[in-house]
Parts: C-alpha cells; sequence; structure tokens
C-alpha cells in the first residue's frame, strides 16, 4: 500500500466550518483577520474550495482539543450502502479477478438505456457511497439521468487518476512540496503528505523549435530546452523522487496524450482486487484523446486537479449527452484529419458546451483506434466536455498492439462485458437515449483544412484557392484581413543565403507536422512519408526558407517511420525530427529565418502556417503567420511543396519534376490500401513495448540534472520561478485570535 496521509470522513456544521475556515484564514497574512466573515448560509461550500490545505490542518491538529468541534457537530461517515452488489469476476480459466460493484446486480432497467460515458459515473458513485462525499441520491440521480440531465442537477465524481503536463503539473507540485514543509514545522511525519490516487506528469510543454531542418536537430533543441528549463526539471525531478504515487515521465518522450493513450491508460483498473473503470482530469485541455479509448476523461483547472489528487470528489453538473451516429466507410484518400475537421464544425454548429458527445453506429468498426483518438482529442475545439468512444474490439485490438499484456486484456474485456460496458455489435443493441441526436456518412466526408485563425471554420480543400482569395478580401475578422485589390498581388523581394527570393499573400512559411491530434495516428503519419517518398522520386522540392519540422508525439512514430523506409524522404524535404514534445501546435514554433521574418514585416505580407493542430488562432503560432491553417500531415507536406496556399490542387500543378514536367496533386497522393499496407507491416508490438519499458530511464541530460536529496524541497530564496508558498508559513498547532 502507498502512504498517504490520513483525514477522518468527518462532516461539519456550519459553525464548525467557519471556525476551521477562520484557522485556515491565519495562513493568509498580511490580510486583516476581520476581513474574512463568511455568510451563515455559505462557509460549507467555502470549505470545500480549501480542502486541500485543510487536510494538512487536520493530519497534525486534534479539532477536539482546539474546541472547535464537539459531538453535536460531527456525523460520522457510513459505510457504502451499495456493498450488497459487490460480485466476483472470475477469469475464463478459472480463479478470479477480483471483485467489482455490479451495474446489472441493481436490476434496474434505466440503467440499460443510459449511454456508456453516464455509466462510468454511475459506477463512481456507487464504489464510492459513502453517505458523506458521495449520497444514495447522488447515485439515483445519475441513474435517473433522463429526467435529471435536463435539470441542472449536481452530483459528485472521482476520477480514478490525475494527469499533469508540466507547464500547469509544477504548481500542483510546488503545493505538495509545501504541504511537506508545513508538516515537518508542526512535528508530523511529512512523508504521509502524498497524492491519494495515481498521478502522470509528462514534461511535454517544454521543447521548441530553434533548430529545423538538421539532422541533430533533435540533439540542439533539447540542450536549449534544459537550459531554459533547468530549474523547472530539477524540481520535477525532485518531486518523482520524493513523492509515492507520483510517476514523472522525462522531457524528450512524447506528447502527455499520446502517452497516455498508448501507455499510461489502464483502461480498467485492479486496485488491491476491487475492480473498477479507468477515468482521468489532466490539467490540459486535450487530455479528452482518452475517450477515443474508452476511458472517460477531460481537462480541468489547477483546483479540481489538486482537488482529485487528494481524494476529493469533484462537483459536477450531471451532463446531457449528443448521440453521434456514423455510418458508411470513408473514400479512398480521405484522412481521420478530414474527418475531425468535419465532426468539428458539425457539433460547433449543434451547441455541445457543457455535454458530452458519445459516438455509436455501425460506422465504428470502420475506424481505427487512432482515428477516434483524433475524434476525441478534438473535444475542446467542439466545444464538449468529452468525446466518448465506448471499448469495443477495436479496443482490444489496439491495446494488445501497444504492448498491453494478454492477461490485462482479458481482464478489461470480461470486466466491461460484465458490467454492461463493452459494446458488441455482433449482439443485438439495447437502444439507449440521448439527450439529442446527430448523424453523419462518412462516404460524405471530403478533404478539407481549417482556417485561417479558427479550428471549426472548415474550408473544402477543391474550394481552398476561392477562400483564400475571399479572405484577403472581407473586412478583418475571422474570415478576412481586408487586403486592398491593389496590393493581393504584391511581391516582396528579399535575399535567403545569398540567394534572391519572393514571397507572396499566402506564401508557406511554417509546415509543421505536430500535435497529439496526428502525430498518434499511425496513418498520416505514413501517409505523410508517404507523399514525401512519391514527391522526391518525381524530383519536387521545398523551398529551403520555409520552416518544416516534424514533432512525434513518441518514440514509437520514430521506430515505424524508420522500419518502413519512409523516414529519409521526409529528411530529404526539411522535415527532420526535431524533439519528441508538443512544439507548433502550442506556439513553440521556434524563430523563422531573419530574411523572411523582415520581408514580412516590411511588406505587410499576410503568410500562412499549415500544420497538423488544433488550435490555430492568429498570433498562437507564430506573430508573423496571420494565417494559419490546421491539415492532415500529409496535406502538410503537400502544402509545403507547393509553396503557397493559394492554390488549386485539382487544376494547378504542385511543382516540376526532373525533366520539367508538371506534378499535380493526385500525382504524389497515395491510397488507402498503400497506407494500410505500410500499417500493417511496420507498426508492431514490440515498438511500444520497447519505447515504454526506458521511457522512466530518461535521457543522459534529465540523467545528469541534479536535484537535492531529501523528501523536502530545498527553496531557492533567490529563485525567480518556484518560491515557497506563504500558505502554511506561520501555522501553530495553537492559532492565535481565533473568533468565537
Amino acid at each position: 500500500m502507498r502512504p498517504s496521509f490520513s483525514h477522518s470522513r468527518t462532516r461539519f456544521s456550519s459553525k464548525a466550518a467557519t471556525k476551521i475556515l477562520s484557522i485556515v484564514h491565519l495562513c493568509y497574512a498580511p490580510f486583516p483577520f476581520s476581513s474574512f466573515s463568511l455568510p451563515p448560509q455559505n462557509p460549507t461550500h467555502l470549505l470545500l474550495l480549501l480542502l486541500p490545505y485543510l487536510f494538512l490542518l487536520l493530519s497534525v491538529v486534534d479539532l477536539h482539543q482546539l474546541k472547535l468541534l464537539d459531538t453535536k457537530s460531527i456525523t460520522m461517515a457510513t459505510g457504502n450502502p451499495f456493498e450488497k452488489i459487490l460480485t466476483t469476476l472470475q477469469k475464463p480459466g478459472g480463479g478470479e479477478f477480483g471483485k467489482y460493484y455490479s451495474l446489472p446486480a441493481l436490476s434496474d432497467p434505466r440503467i440499460d438505456r443510459l449511454p456508456y460515458s453516464i455509466r462510468i459515473l454511475l459506477e463512481s458513485a456507487i464504489r464510492n457511497c459513502d453517505e458523506f462525499q458521495v449520497k444514495s441520491k447522488d447515485v439515483e440521480n445519475i441513474i435517473d439521468w433522463e429526467t435529471t440531465s435536463t435539470k441542472q442537477v449536481e452530483i459528485p465524481f472521482k476520477p480514478a487518476r490525475v494527469i499533469l503536463q508540466d507547464f500547469t503539473g509544477v504548481p500542483c507540485v510546488v503545493d505538495l512540496a509545501c504541504m511537506r514543509d508545513a508538516m515537518n514545522k508542526l512535528g508530523g511525519d511529512s512523508n504521509k503528505i502524498n497524492p491519494l490516487v495515481p498521478v502522470d506528469l509528462v514534461i511535454d510543454h517544454s521543447v521548441q523549435v530553434d533548430v529545423a531542418r538538421s539532422v541533430n536537430a533533435v540533439q540542439a533543441n533539447q540542450e536549449l530546452e534544459f537550459q531554459r528549463n533547468k530549474e523547472r526539471f530539477a524540481f520535477l525531478k525532485w518531486g518523482s523522487k520524493a513523492f509515492n504515487n507520483m510517476l514523472v515521465v522525462p522531457p524528450g518522450s512524447g506528447i502527455v496524450h499520446q502517452v497516455n493513450l498508448e501507455y499510461l491508460a489502464r483502461v480498467v483498473f485492479n486496485a488491491n482486487g476491487l475492480l473498477y473503470p479507468d477515468s482521468v482530469v489532466g490539467t490540459d485541455s486535450h487530455t479528452t484523446m482518452i475517450d477515443g479509448l474508452g476511458v472517460a476523461g477531460w481537462g480541468v483547472g489547477g483546483i479540481e486537479a489538486e482537488a482529485a489528487m487528494l481524494g476529493q470528489p469533484m462537483s459536477m453538473v450531471l451532463p446531457g449527452v449528443v448521440g453521434f451516429k456514423l455510418s458508411g466507410k470513408l473514400r479512398n484518400g480521405l484522412t481521420a484529419t478530414d474527418l475531425v475537421l468535419t465532426v468539428t464544425q458539425m457539433l460547433r454548429k449543434h451547441g455541445v458546451v457543457g455535454k458530452f458527445v458519445e459516438f455509436y453506429g455501425e460506422g465504428l468498426s470502420e475506424l481505427s483506434l487512432a482515428d477516434r483518438a483524433t475524434i476525441a482529442n478534438m473535444s475542446p475545439e467542439y466545444g464538449a466536455t468529452m468525446g466518448f468512444f465506448p471499448v469495443d474490439h477495436v479496443t482490444l485490438q489496439y491495446l494488445k498492439l501497444t504492448g498491453r499484456s494478454d492477461e490485462t486484456v482479458s481482464l478489461i474485456e470480461s470486466y466491461l462485458r460484465a458490467n454492461k460496458m463493452f459494446v458488441d455489435y455482433s449482439e443485438p443493441q439495447v437502444e439507449r437515449v440521448y439527450s439529442s441526436y446527430l448523424e453523419l456518412n462518412l462516404e460524405d466526408v471530403e478533404p478539407c483544412v481549417s482556417g485561417p485563425k479558427r479550428p471549426h471554420d472548415r474550408v473544402p480543400l477543391k474550394e481552398m484557392k476561392a477562400d483564400w482569395h475571399a479572405c484577403l478580401d472581407n473586412k478583418i475578422g475571422f474570415k478576412g484581413f481586408a487586403v486592398p485589390k491593389e496590393s493581393q498581388n504584391k511581391v516582396a523581394e528579399f535575399t535567403f543565403n545569398g540567394t534572391s527570393a519572393q514571397l507572396r499573400h499566402g506564401d508557406v512559411v511554417i509546415a509543421a507536422i505536430t500535435s497529439c491530434t496526428n502525430t498518434s495516428n499511425p496513418s498520416v503519419m505514413l501517409g505523410a512519408a508517404l507523399v514525401a517518398k512519391k514527391a522526391c522520386e518525381l524530383g519536387l522540392q521545398v523551398k529551403p526558407w520555409i520552416k518544416t519540422s516534424l514533432a512525434p508525439g513518441s518514440g514509437v512514430v520514430t521506430k515505424y517511420l524508420l522500419k518502413s523506409g519512409l523516414q529519409p524522404y521526409l529528411d530529404q524535404l526539411g522535415f527532420h525530427v526535431v524533439g519528441y514534445g508538443c512544439t507548433t501546435c502550442i506556439g513553440n514554433s521556434g524563430d523563422i529565418h531573419e530574411a523572411v521574418a523582415s520581408a514580412i514585416a516590411e511588406h505587410d505580407m499576410v503568410a500562412a502556417a499549415v500544420l497538423s493542430g488544433n488550435r490555430n488562432f492568429e498570433g498562437r503560432i507564430h506573430p508573423l503567420t496571420r494565417a494559419n491553417y490546421l491539415a492532415s500531415p500529409p496535406l502538410v507536406v503537400a502544402y509545403a511543396l507547393a509553396g503557397t496556399v493559394d492554390i488549386d490542387f485539382e487544376t494547378e500543378p504542385i511543382g516540376s519534376g526532373n525533366g520539367g514536367e508538371k506534378i499535380f496533386f493526385r500525382d504524389i497522393w497515395p491510397s488507402n490500401e498503400e497506407i494500410a499496407h505500410v500499417v500493417q507491416s511496420s507498426v508492431l508490438p514490440d515498438m511500444f513495448k520497447s519505447t515504454y519499458e526506458a521511457i522512466t530511464k530518461g535521457n543522459p541530460m534529465w540523467n545528469q540534472l541534479a536535484v537535492p536529496p531529501g523528501n523536502l524541497y530545498g527553496w531557492d530564496p533567490a529563485s525567480t520561478y518556484i518560491h515557497e508558498p506563504p500558505y502554511f508559513k506561520d501555522m501553530t498547532m495553537s492559532p492565535r485570535g481565533l473568533m468565537e
């Protein structure tokens, strides 16, 4: 068992809550004590906001000794009233996996009609029901979802784990460190301060594309990353050693959401023989990518994440669920990116803010797990809390592909089938009820991009040239740059490395294969490599001043690109690997060449970036790229070759070949069969196993990073980044000036 600090399950009256908040308030000097006044009806609610800090107090202070509580103001929580449905799950070959709270044992016909995403909330409420934090009434509200989901009913939810990235994760670790200090100062056992649920922190937001189009780009960018972030990395490395129940994945390992998908996700937990569904909240909006694996997950703020880390339930409105039916099959030449941009536009139009979206229908059998994860990833862009895909046979195949053991997969399937959380399309389906419905025939999806300023402004590829010229004409806005007619054909002359060059409106200056949305999908990554191969064989080149980059979401991508023999073609076009983490998509695109930057600024050019990302708001990708288009990785390569977004791929050549012949888009675009063949032969389970067996071993720079020993952090007063928080500095065992 992992050590953790303990607290009694005590229900506080409003008077008691007010007094305890008064103690906590003592930590917030120099505010005057009298300024902390609470309306008598609100103190318990405010107490919940300070629970993470209150738990430290409860760990070291005898509340009865402080005369804060008496027996009249305490009600102890009861045991779980649903213990009677605790059921043993048998292994197919004999023996047992463990015990679980059985939804079928409730014998309530309403459960069969619930969306699968709501069943996960229901199981969590049943398992955690103690009539204090989670009550039987909460369980009934979830079971009665058809009625209660329209009434803004609040429910508690306890996620199974928490995932953090390095930027937003640092404050969480800082708070844990200062709680340890306070525990130590008050004479308690500081080693009891640990997360109460598993916490994974992936360092992925720090790498920047300073160096591109170079075989040494990964090493050079990582060296700069460590120089800039040495203090932060050392702090996180200390945290990885000091705290139990916390895994820190070193920089250079991949993007948090892809690592979560390929390695961290459990799908079903087995905690000391108790089985339950995996669920996760994360301090990054695209935590929703894990919904593609059938794991309920979404992004939250830091306070919510810390509360979950400390075992507290999240209060959430029981959401409506939009049922999104998929039918048919994507036509030849279409990608998951084309599909997700189409889905994003449809859902933004429908209105799904604060809701779950659950995908169903026979079309799901035509989508790989990676395709599903691509759609789930962009939940923030279409506005939903989740874009959920229930577990089915495709999920199980992916788990095996990514190196999960046969026993683990057997446990997952057995549990989810037994608890009515598994979809088997070979069996008759009970009709589920949704709040509203949408439907898309996959055959209706067409090649597209989104932009130039918003991810849901989808543009069919065949209309791209006309749309671009309309954007130049339109007044300044989401679809306009207000470039005068007489200036639209302007040419900016500049010199690049001693060679004369020209820049026009719409010319591409950044082309990046980046972002968790697409780099986890072998089909589009290998599709991009096949485009590069065909282009190289035909003699096409990318202009040298275009900043091209490839930032895989995990080391697995590099392994299958090398296995396929296609990485050299990407390198030839300038798409060298620049690092493993979030890069251009979050604005870590680095500088473009000084000559290009000057030409853009001096001539007021509307330059373009094309990236396989999920967000393209003006100013996010690069200060000098006013037009930013989201596209599939193969299209990123195609636009880099064309050198402009001002092109009609159907009628205009993308460039000239070795013999001067015109090369068109159709000449370099691979078929679905070509892509499937390369995926089948190049993406292997051993790649995932070998990559993630070594993931916590780090790299030489991480391993050489010196960290202070011990379980208490040595705060540096001279630091401009990490300071000891003031919350507990003046806390004593005998608080001064306690209000009566």
